[in-house]
Formats: structure tokens, C-alpha cells, sequence
């Protein structure tokens, strides 16, 4: 009988003009606790997870029956208990990790032997883009594209930067946020918006923070017209400004937005930008490096 855990972290797509191609991963975590067993069993443990009636209706379970299929296997039956601290439709990339853990879950489930590749294609199918499933399977930095129908993608070096989230008690679908998305830009918008997520990628790789704060808040591609969206959109730039943030984006579609400062002075951000904001859930993270983890040792971990 197998037994395993799998975690995946939450994600942040775009920082600010990397649209729909740069994601960073955040060490806030979906954590899977599977047992075979001779029928299925999925618990929610988590206040951000509604409780399951049905398996077949959860989705986890749902992608990764259809992950099986793909390889033409069938699912062995399990129990699975799942933990999340991510908040959902909040711009952290709640579903792209319970996209990942279904495909790793089939992945493990089925011995099907997915390279990073498959894992990282089949995400992208299931969620539409690569920004949020590439850091969710890989961890840190990675930028992606798609090209002739192959996904490419980079990982890079973690900044020294510490991030800090601020997230509303709000949801927001992201395709209420898409809705608002102009079908296309102007060719003299393209090329600034272009240039502008050139820049900011060049000056975070050559640790000019300052710079690349700039460029985060100057993007062309997305915020412009989600910021109505976004509750205290302007207000929330505008503080973290003031306590030396060098950018503050919207997380994703949103509505949850982050900052990014210097290392060592995200918990005196927290501090300040929870003062402003009472209502907000106001986090210190990292930049998480492991990215999607599996662990056959839970025995020792978790009683399932």
C-alpha cells in the first residue's frame, strides 16, 4: 500500500508587467496526505477548502483522473487529506497548486514516470498558462513562454528582496479580472509595455531593486485596468511607498497585492501596512525555492 505526502507552494504570476509569463513562488503550501486503501476518502482539513461531499467532485481528484487517462490507467482508490494555507481566489495561485498535486498525484498513484516536462505541460493544459503552474512545479523566479506549441521556460536566482502580501477578505474570480482585459494594445502601447517588462526583468537579474521597483509599477499589459478591481489599490502603493517599498503589484489577478523591499525590512513593512489596513491579512513571506516536494516517509509525519 503506498503512502505519501505531496506539497505545493503558492504562486504569484506577472510582477507587475511580466504578464501571463513571469511567476515566483511563495512559501505558503497545499499539502497532500495520501494512503491507498480499498475505496475513496478525501478530507479537507483547512478553513480556505470547503468540506467534500463527493470525491468525484473535487477537483484535485479530477485532475488527476485525468492525468491517469492520458496514460491510460485508472486511479487506485485512496484516502487523501489536504491542508492549504493559501487562500483561494486571491491571486496566489490556489488553483495551479491543486492543478500541480493532481498531476503529481496520478504521477505517484500510476507510476507513470512524468519528467519535469510532462509535469509542466500537462499543468499549463489544465490551467491555461504556464505563470503560475511553472513555480508551483519548480519553485523560485521562472519565466516561461510558449513557442511553436513547446513551453520554454528559465528559472533564476532569487533576488534579496523579502515580500510582503496583502490580502483582502474578498475573492476575486480570475475570470472577472480577464473581463476587463483590453483583446488588444496599440503598437506604440506594446512596445512600451514590452520594454517595460524588459527592463524590470534586467534590473532584478543585475540586483538593481530600485529600478526594477519602477518598472513593476509601470506596467501597460494588466493593472491599468484591473486596479478598479482591486480594493485600495492606489492607497496601498502609495503606503508601502512611503515605508521604502521599491514596488507594489496586484498578486496575479488579484485582489491580494505585494511588495517587494529590501531584505531584513519586510517584517517593519508588515508592521506599518497592518496599521493602515486593519482589515487585511498582511504577510512577511519568502520566495519559496523547493517548489513542488514529494515525501514517502509521512508515517513518521502525520497520522493519516
Amino acid at each position: 500500500m503506498k503512502q505519501f505526502r505531496i506539497t505545493v507552494p503558492a504562486s504569484s504570476a506577472n510582477m507587475g508587467p511580466g504578464f501571463d509569463s513571469i511567476g515566483l513562488a511563495l512559501n505558503r503550501r497545499l499539502t497532500l496526505f495520501v494512503k491507498e486503501q480499498g475505496n475513496w476518502e478525501i478530507k479537507n482539513n483547512s478553513e480556505f477548502l470547503s468540506p467534500v461531499t463527493n470525491y468525484e467532485d473535487n477537483f484535485i481528484y479530477q485532475i488527476a483522473k485525468q492525468t491517469a487517462e492520458r496514460h491510460r490507467k485508472i486511479l487506485p482508490e485512496c484516502k487523501i487529506t489536504v491542508d492549504s494555507d493559501i487562500p483561494l481566489a486571491r491571486g496566489l495561485g490556489s488553483s495551479a497548486s491543486a492543478v500541480m498535486a493532481g498531476v503529481e498525484l496520478a504521477n505517484q498513484l500510476c507510476n507513470l514516470a512524468l519528467t519535469n516536462e510532462q509535469k509542466l505541460q500537462y499543468g499549463t493544459d489544465y490551467e491555461g498558462h504556464p505563470d503560475n503552474v511553472a513555480p508551483a512545479l519548480f519553485g523560485g523566479i521562472v519565466i516561461t513562454a510558449i513557442s511553436n506549441n513547446e513551453i520554454e521556460y528559465v528559472q533564476i536566482p532569487a533576488p534579496g528582496l523579502d515580500v510582503v502580501a496583502y490580502i483582502p477578505s474578498v475573492e476575486l474570480k480570475t475570470e472577472t479580472a480577464r473581463r476587463v482585459l483590453p483583446d488588444s494594445l496599440s503598437r506604440k502601447s506594446a512596445a512600451a509595455a514590452s520594454a517595460t517588462s524588459n527592463l524590470m526583468l534586467a534590473s532584478l537579474l543585475t540586483g538593481n531593486y530600485r529600478l526594477a521597483g519602477t518598472m513593476m509599477e509601470c506596467d501597460l499589459f494588466h493593472e491599468p485596468y484591473r486596479a478598479e478591481l482591486i480594493p485600495n489599490y492606489q492607497s496601498i502603493k502609495r503606503e508601502a511607498k512611503k515605508a521604502e517599498a521599491y514596488g507594489t503589484v496586484i498578486s496575479g489577478a488579484g485582489p491580494t497585492m505585494i511588495s517587494f523591499i529590501a531584505k531584513g525590512l519586510g517584517e517593519r513593512l508588515a508592521k506599518y501596512m497592518s496599521s493602515k489596513f486593519p482589515d487585511y491579512e498582511v504577510a512577511t513571506l519568502n520566495i519559496d525555492q523547493d517548489g513542488l516536494q514529494v515525501d514517502q516517509q509521512v508515517h513518521s509525519i502525520k497520522s493519516l
